[in-house]
């Protein structure tokens, strides 16, 4: 390399213009004669393959290497070409070195469309004791290092670049050629070598970055604000919620101008109607009709319009989710079991909810989200997907019952216009049989719905058709699912299925039972004073499920990784989602909370992804408008009853499977789970399988099995309405493993903080990889 050719800031767009000025360079340093240049230039030029192992004394060949690991946080993957062969027509061998200015696509020249940032050659007659095939090789490693990659960007003189070549070569070990006797006489060496490589390791210089962040890097920039830093102000928290993003308010319109907004609208509407309505008939199931359907999709609309429009962080979509079903469920058994009027009590647990709140907010308590680490985060999500499934199977192993599996059924009344149901006045009701091939149809409709939409959500991240177009579809996947099944439904007229129940109208589940509006002291006068105060209790309970669902969602939605620049609020959105549903309950509604599945897939919907081999964010649509149309088209569904009555339930329990399966995917307890029956060699590249001892990892596995275990036999106990209570108690229990089960290192490895964001645009990952809770 001394005295080779170097030549750097190359302004080429092609492999053949480097190289014919690295000939030109040779030549002009005297390291080639001139009627060797056309030979070597027409050599070098040849077409060859990076896959081609070459010839050790004939042909030149192309070693490439793609820094994809190192550089996985640019903008774009940079490849470095390295020729290397002999040429019997030099005298002697001769090296030369090319750095572009701009790396570059080069056609022809790479099997992947990566662009090219250095070209190295080596090229010299054979017979003088060189392996030109190892020494390609050599320098291939060479510029495997990211020291010596970052060190040769930012050269600006030949000898930088050797004394790159020189600092690689004084960290790098030789071992003599003799028997090594025992694997522990290499330990002092491992920890040598680490130390060297830790002194050689250079602070990240800015001037590394590439493309778009090149750009971004050129200037001073304001340090990020932490949204959960404490002001130590009552309602200071707040108070910077509504600065930081009300100043974008007029944008949150204007960025809405958007085709994509368009299909996240489709694609959020079909996401959140299939919950309200399944969760809808779960909880008139649970609460004896007390709330149903039609109050869940009259809260989901008018508490989702207004979150929109006032939320600090619009991107999230709120909806009734697992654990407030299992809350609900349980209130009701203590209200029934204490002869209470539930639809009353949960008026004055509202109430005691909007102080809790405010006297929350006020001391700025959403920092408390901190001490929430993966551990409890997961034990909650795996709680929540099974949940999920488990109410899907009981609601098919119900049907199963209503209409089991036998050799003769009862003959129906084929002349009439509904054989499967009697109509009696303005009451409509199913006829009393036990309906033939019911219970087989309704599974193949579920099952079928369920891997539709999981065909589709594969058929996004493959080869078929244009990007664009393949995304389109893939994003379209439920409703296509739920279009499919309703068509396969329609056309097999012989055979009963039950239908989605949608009330015709604004009308209550049970009208004879409640109105639109609850009276605090009960439709007599007689409430229990005691009660009043008693249910701080419950409304500390609701606080707990909304206040982790809320914040663990807000923190998954507004990661830095994402590129939102318009803020989040923490404290804010927890003020307006608990205060809406605090007055809700004078309407005798759900509560609601921000549910993450939907939450992130609306945000990915949104999201911009740069072209390329490797698609990265660009950028979010954050605006206010996909939310405020969802929300209403979820309210206009109430008056669609003739379209929703003809999808079967079934379908749509085949979407709630498909959330709870897939969003089990992304979480790494279950990832580990499988790990317990997994040969230790299978284990995959991951800091805590690598880094932790096997046994250590089973053993955090199987506590938070345990955890697990706990938490659903109380869900399904009498007691379940302390469930937040206890899943609280996950944090300390983690706290208390930290130096006695587990060293802080293996803890980190176990339970780190951070969140990896994962796109469904990148192969066999989509939004549940990174959203447990359904």
């Amino acid at each position: 390399m001394t005295n080779g050719a170097v030549l750097l800031d190359l302004d080429e767009a092609s492999l053949s213009g480097v190289l014919e000025k690295v000939v030109d360079e040779l030549l002009n340093k005297g390291e080639i004669r001139p009627n060797d240049r056309d030979p070597l230039l027409n050599a070098l030029r040849q077409k060859r393959s990076q896959s081609d192992i070459g010839e050790t004394d004939g042909a030149i060949e192309m070693q490439t290497f793609s820094v994809t690991k190192q550089r996985d946080t640019a903008d774009a993957v940079e490849a470095s070409v390295v020729l290397s062969g002999a040429l019997e027509s030099l005298q002697k061998p001769v090296v030369a070195f090319g750095r572009l200015i701009n790396s570059v696509l080069m056609d022809s020249v790479l099997e992947a469309p990566i662009p090219v940032r250095f070209v190295f050659v080596l090229v010299g007659p054979s017979g003088r004791g060189m392996d030109f095939h190892e020494s390609g090789r050599a320098m291939a490693t060479l510029m495997a290092d990211w020291v010596f990659s970052l060190e040769a960007y930012l050269a600006q003189t030949d000898k930088e670049i050797t004394n790159a070549i020189a600092d690689f070569m004084d960290c790098s070990i030789v071992i003599p050629p003799t028997e090594i006797q025992d694997e522990a006489m290499l330990k002092p060496i491992i920890d040598f070598q680490q130390k060297m490589l830790k002194d050689r390791l250079r602070p990240t210089d800015t001037r590394i970055y590439f493309g778009q962040k090149a750009q971004a890097a050129g200037g001073p920039q304001e340090p990020i604000e932490d949204p959960l830093a404490r002001t130590g102000i009552p309602f200071g928290g707040m108070i910077k919620d509504i600065k930081r993003r009300y100043r974008h308010y007029i944008s949150d319109f204007t960025d809405a101008l958007n085709p994509q907004v368009l299909a996240a609208v489709i694609f959020i509407y079909f996401a959140a109607l299939s919950p309200a309505i399944t969760f809808g008939g779960l909880l008139a199931d649970k609460t004896e009709q007390m709330m149903g359907v039609s109050e869940l999709m009259v809260s989901t609309c008018v508490q989702g319009v207004i979150f929109s429009l006032f939320a600090a962080q619009p991107v999230l979509v709120i909806g009734f989710t697992g654990p407030l079903l299992v809350f609900e469920e349980a209130f009701f058994q203590f209200c029934k079991s204490q002869d209470l009027d539930y639809i009353v009590a949960r008026i004055w647990v509202g109430l005691w909810l909007i102080l809790i709140v405010v006297i929350i907010v006020a001391v700025e308590g959403s920092f408390l989200v901190r001490f929430i680490s993966r551990f409890t985060q997961e034990i909650f999500s795996i709680l929540i997907s099974l949940i999920f499934i488990y109410e899907t199977f009981a609601k098919l192993i119900k049907i199963f019952k209503a209409h089991p599996l036998k050799r003769n059924y009862d003959i129906l009344n084929d002349t009439s216009d509904d054989p499967f149901h009697t109509v009696k006045g303005n009451v409509t009701t199913v006829v009393p049989y036990e309906f033939a091939n019911t219970a087989l149809l309704s599974m193949c409709l579920m099952f079928g719905c369920f891997f539709i939409a999981y065909f589709f959500r594969q058929f996004k991240n493959g080869v078929f058709l244009p990007g664009p177009l393949r995304r389109m579809i893939g994003d379209f996947g439920v409703p296509i699912a739920i279009f499919l099944m309703v068509a396969v439904d329609i056309s097999i007229k012989d055979t009963y299925t039950q239908k989605l129940v949608v009330p015709k109208g604004l009308t209550v589940s049970n009208p004879t039972a409640r109105g639109w509006f609850i009276h605090p002291m009960g439709k007599e006068g007689d409430f229990p004073v005691w009660m009043m105060a008693a249910s701080f209790g419950p409304a500390l309970l609701v606080f707990i499920l909304i206040f982790m669902e809320s914040q663990i969602t807000t923190l998954i939605v507004s990661n830095p990784a994402r590129k939102m620049i318009k803020g989040s609020g923490f404290h804010f959105d927890l003020l307006l989602l608990v205060f809406m549903g605090g007055v809700a309950s004078i309407f005798g509604v759900p509560w609601l909370s921000a549910a993450t599945v939907r939450s992130v897939t609306h945000a990915n919907a949104l999201t911009v992804m740069s072209k390329g081999p490797k698609p990265e964010i660009e950028k979010v649509l954050e605006q206010r408008i996909s939310g405020i149309l969802v929300a209403v088209l979820v309210g206009v569904s109430i008056l669609m009853e003739p379209i929703l009555k003809m999808i079967p339930i079934t379908a749509l329990f085949g979407i709630f499977l498909y959330m709870g399966v897939t969003s089990l995917q992304g979480i790494q307890l279950w990832d580990r789970i499988l790990l317990l029956i997994v040969p230790k060699k299978y284990h995959p590249n991951l800091p805590y399988a690598t880094r932790v001892p096997t046994l250590k990892m089973h053993l955090f596995t199987i506590i938070q099995i345990v955890c697990l275990v706990i938490l659903w036999v109380i869900k399904s106990s009498p007691a379940s309405l302390a469930l937040p209570f206890i899943l609280i108690l996950t944090i300390p229990l983690r706290m208390l493993m930290t130096g006695t089960l587990f060293t802080k290192f293996q803890m980190k490895c176990l339970d780190a903080d951070d969140v990896k964001v994962v796109l469904e645009e990148e192969p066999g990952t989509d939004v549940y990889s990174e959203s447990p809770l359904p």
